[in-house]
């Protein structure tokens, strides 16, 4: 309720500031669902992931291939299947079927996937993302080919990426505090001694997966929403290192860390965008080359591994004021992989 809470301030505030500003909010609520999503796995098994923003590409192009209108698609993609070329539906109806096909997907990679540990299971994510890649790279919906799909509705506002920025979270916390998210949970802390008491950590792991897919997935459509233009470049490892790097400067293992990582890296990649394009900031007008945004924020990343690695929230959640200490979470251990063994 207090990560909700904040973003609708937030959001109210910056929808009476400058356009430029307003952008910026709407991309850092995209990265906010996808970062979420990264969050019900990551942060719930301890296992990182390279390959998350492969749920994203998949997202994207459900939902475009779905909601391109249909006189549209006989110009632009008419390569794709009939079902698809005669097929076109809502925005909203669009996100959540990129959600789902995510999940299915999900749900397919992760049954020999999850069973992979600590520096395996991370080549294995990011061989995934490598297929994902190459297979929309060659995607030819078009005669001209190279993947890229065009006219898809840009429908991503303020307010409809602050309310599925909501739903995001609220599919995140309701998983971390349910029965599955909690033994989840348990196994990050010590998988051996999670298996010798009989959780079957795998099995978890694959329900994780597929909800942090769903989830992922909603954000590479909403992303497909606000841009209307893209190709298999826009989802590879420009995309998987800002999620990353945002989840571990706000916290790897709390779902504050997520909002704060996000909100402060919105900030910070706001102010260098537009010192970049010559523009002042509160009075402040300075000149510095393209690509600093993305030094800035892995220098960010290596200062908070040094001297914060459980983020800027220290791994705990936001708490309402006068709240009882005996009810907040214990102190968070600092492993991220963790494990050492797979499970049955």
């Amino acid at each position: 309720m207090s990560l909700i809470l904040i973003l609708l301030i937030v959001a109210v505030i910056v929808s009476w500031l400058p356009r430029s500003v307003e952008r910026s909010m709407i991309v850092g609520l995209i990265n906010l669902v996808l970062v979420a999503g990264l969050y019900i796995f990551v942060g719930n098994s301890g296992v990182v992931s390279f390959g998350h923003i492969s749920f994203m590409a998949i997202g994207a192009y459900t939902t475009g291939l779905l909601t391109i209108p249909t006189m549209a698609k006989v110009v632009i993609i008419p390569n794709v299947p009939d079902f698809i070329l005669t097929t076109s539906i809502g925005t909203t109806e669009g996100i959540l079927v990129a959600g789902i096909v995510a999940a299915v997907f999900g749900f397919i990679i992760g049954i020999p996937l999850v069973r992979l540990t600590g520096l395996a299971a991370g080549i294995g994510m990011f061989a995934v993302l490598l297929i994902v890649n190459n297979v929309f790279t060659h995607f030819e919906p078009s005669p001209s080919g190279s993947g890229m799909l065009t006219r898809v509705p840009t429908d991503t506002k303020l307010f409809m990426a602050l309310i599925w920025a909501i739903i995001a979270l609220t599919i995140a916390f309701i998983f971390q505090t349910s029965r599955i998210g909690l033994l989840l949970r348990a196994s990050r802390e010590d998988a051996i001694a999670a298996t010798s008491i009989g959780i079957n950590v795998s099995r978890y792991r694959l329900v994780g997966m597929v909800v942090s897919a769903f989830v992922t997935g909603l954000g590479g459509a909403l992303f497909a929403h606000y841009v209307g233009t893209f190709g298999a470049d826009a989802f590879f490892l420009q995309f998987t290192f800002l999620t990353l790097a945002i989840l571990v400067i706000g916290g790897i293992n709390s779902l504050a860390g997520v909002v704060v990582g996000t909100f402060f890296i919105t900030v910070i990649s706001h102010i260098l965008d537009r010192w970049t394009n010559g523009d002042s900031i509160v009075g402040i007008t300075m000149d510095i080359p393209p690509g600093s945004r993305e030094i800035a924020v892995a220098l960010i990343m290596v200062a908070v591994l040094v001297f914060r690695p459980q983020g800027i929230t220290g791994g705990r959640e936001i708490k309402w004021p006068f709240r009882s200490r005996s009810t907040e979470d214990p102190e968070p251990s600092n492993n991220v992989t963790s494990d050492n063994t797979g499970a049955n």
